[in-house]
């Protein structure tokens, strides 16, 4: 039975439209006209287009922020990505950690990407919730009132190098040179932010949970379901990705499927500052990455290793 962690009212949020500058040398963004509510902002993110995707100004609806977490756990590294159900697009889909920024941190939207990670990941052990840091800053713990967070073991976040061509509000560069793109189809500017996870190595017995904000009635609820962690991991070596998904229950790495899947637009090819997709399927992004998908054994090759144990026998261990 899914618990219910918190509510609010979403009529609290409130954020602003956007002026996009963009230029091959960078990107630049300032709020323009009266703050929006959700439902206001959701109105406006209405598709949109650019004649050339290198050199634009235009108006957007919203800003909104998407962090690439690298969790480091058991000395391997994973991309982390949660299971969302679109309510405005009508579609499921994996996607970054991701939110909308509020009209007062349009110009520190790190804030924001730092404030989604401990909302929507959550990392569980039998003595507790793994509270946060980054740098020397703790995260927030939003479920306070309802699950137990243990401070004596904080997880660390840490960045990871940025894009290579800056995005500035107003006259000001943004700190650890997020990536951005104009997604066209919703009018909207997404940041994206490379950042680490380190597990502690005393963390033992580790379960890992996505818990989302849904609009239900006049109220945004975020839930826990244990019977759908809604958390997976994306397995990297030498930091590029592998074509395989998992969850996490208890320090086991699980196989998820991948029948049908779909990615979020972050995943989609990028031309010059703009994404013209809504989603991406997931054998189309293993394809355009060059990945092969893990040949899986058959049945009958399974069987033959049994039959070939039985037939050979185990070496006796030498005194």
């Amino acid at each position: 039975m899914p618990r219910t962690l918190i509510r609010k009212n979403p009529s609290n949020f409130k954020t602003l439209p956007l002026h996009v500058e963009a230029t091959p040398e960078g990107l630049s963004y300032q709020s323009v006209g009266m703050p929006l509510n959700f439902a206001q902002t959701l109105q406006r993110r209405k598709p949109v287009e650019v004649a050339d995707p290198e050199r634009f100004a235009l108006e957007l609806a919203n800003l909104g922020v998407s962090v690439r977490l690298t969790l480091h756990w058991q000395n391997r590294d994973y991309w982390v990505l949660v299971r969302q159900r679109r309510q405005d697009r009508g579609d499921v889909v994996l996607k970054l950690i991701s939110g909308y920024v509020p009209a007062h941190e349009l110009n520190l939207p790190l804030h924001t990407a730092i404030q989604e990670i401990a909302e929507e990941c959550l990392l569980e052990t039998p003595e507790g919730w793994l509270s946060g840091r980054f740098n020397d800053t703790w995260l927030p713990a939003p479920y306070s009132a309802a699950l137990h967070y243990r401070e004596a073991l904080p997880f660390r976040l840490s960045p990871l190098s940025g894009a290579a061509r800056p995005v500035r509000c107003a006259t000001t560069q943004l700190i650890e040179r997020p990536r951005a793109y104009v997604h066209l189809p919703t009018a909207s500017l997404q940041l994206i932010y490379d950042l680490r996870l380190e597990v502690p190595k005393e963390a033992k017995s580790l379960s890992l949970f996505h818990v989302d904000e849904r609009l239900e009635g006049d109220q945004l609820v975020a839930r826990l379901d244990r019977q759908r962690p809604d958390l997976y991991l994306m397995p990297l070596k030498d930091g590029q990705p592998l074509a395989e998904l998992y969850t996490v229950k208890k320090d086991q790495l699980y196989p998820a499927s991948t029948r049908g899947l779909y990615l979020a637009e972050s995943f989609a090819q990028q031309e010059g500052w703009v994404v013209r997709e809504e989603r991406i399927r997931w054998k189309d992004w293993l394809r355009q990455q060059g990945l092969a998908v893990p040949e899986k054994e058959s049945k009958l090759k399974r069987l033959a290793k049994r039959v070939l144990r039985k037939i050979v026998p185990k070496k006796k261990a030498k005194a």
